[in-house]
């Protein structure tokens, strides 16, 4: 099998490795071009195109995916199959052009979680199960043949960034089976309304916007704790705190943990005992435990509370 690789951030290194280490022929790899960053401009190339160049692999670096030159030299490439992960829109005549299809990582069980943001919207949904899909494109966005799905279950407090960290190795094991599949031609495609139960309602996973990430303390604990996980590391969910005198500081809250412990007071009411950090929200109190003050570096919340002055009458808001 000769193949095409499409990826751009971390996450799609693994999968390419596995199929290097593996002996599949790479003929190139397409990734997004490199991008000014630091204060000396240094373009800043991304994962995928540093780990291609340790392993002489041709890359590609087009600004547009239709450009006529660009798809000549693909073409010419004489591609069997092309494999996409972590990469952006791509047009028909990209991903129809090699004769084995091209196949796609997903980080759902499709066809849940079709969108920009599967492992976000996952955990802040509080899903308790996700998993990997691969498919092939087609012309509406996540919605071609499954190939294949594996499961990963998410535990009560796992974030955004430890599934996505899990997410690519099981990620690119699933991607050599279904290679290993095509070129054995053992491969199956499954429509994917065959994995909609009667009544089913789909799940989304649209990009995340700022909306998003401003913590309502009048919603539930359950509910501010799978937001908080669910955008850790990144963007992060935040809060302000407001005092008495009305000056106000900004928190990014990275890491919380269901207490359990009933409360009565208004959502948005600080509670703090022997090193420990609550915020009442809608009937029960929610720990603090990994947080950011804007313009400072993230703590742990003993380290954090050294410096604040509860006695302040502080609320979040």
């Amino acid at each position: 099998m000769r193949i095409i690789f499409l990826g751009t951030p971390a996450f799609a290194v693994p999968s390419l490795d596995i199929l290097v280490q593996n002996g599949y022929d790479i003929a190139a790899v397409i990734t997004a071009p490199g991008k000014q960053a630091g204060r000396g401009l240094q373009v800043k190339q991304s994962a995928i195109k540093e780990y291609a160049d340790s392993k002489g692999i041709k890359t590609l670096q087009p600004i547009k995916l239709n450009d006529p030159e660009f798809l000549e030299e693909v073409r010419s490439l004489k591609a069997d199959l092309q494999i996409v992960v972590a990469f952006r829109m791509m047009p028909e005549a990209l991903w129809n052009m090699p004769p084995h299809g091209t196949v796609n990582l997903h980080g759902s069980l499709l066809p849940n979680y079709r969108g920009a943001a599967p492992i976000n919207r996952a955990i802040m949904n509080g899903e308790k199960m996700t998993g990997v899909t691969t498919f092939f494109l087609k012309h509406e966005i996540d919605t071609g043949n499954i190939l294949f799905r594996t499961e990963i279950p998410i535990g009560p407090d796992t974030t955004a960034g430890e599934l996505h960290d899990e997410m690519m190795h099981v990620g690119a094991e699933l991607i050599l089976k279904t290679v290993q599949a095509i070129e054995n031609g053992t491969a199956v495609e499954t429509p994917q309304q065959n994995f909609v139960k009667d009544g089913e309602i789909l799940k989304p996973a649209p990009k995340l916007f700022p909306e998003d990430f401003k913590i309502n303390w009048n919603h539930t604990a359950g509910t501010i704790h799978n937001q908080i996980r669910g955008l850790s590391p990144f963007p992060g969910a935040f809060t302000g705190l407001t005092d008495q005198a009305g000056n106000r500081i900004q928190l990014k809250i990275y890491r919380s943990h269901l207490s359990g412990i009933p409360s009565s007071d208004l959502p948005g009411t600080l509670s703090i005992d022997k090193g420990k950090f609550f915020i009442s929200c809608n009937g029960s109190f929610l720990e603090v435990l990994e947080l950011q003050q804007e313009g400072k570096k993230r703590m742990d919340v003993k380290s954090f509370l050294l410096g604040f002055r509860k006695d302040k009458g502080w609320k979040a808001e």
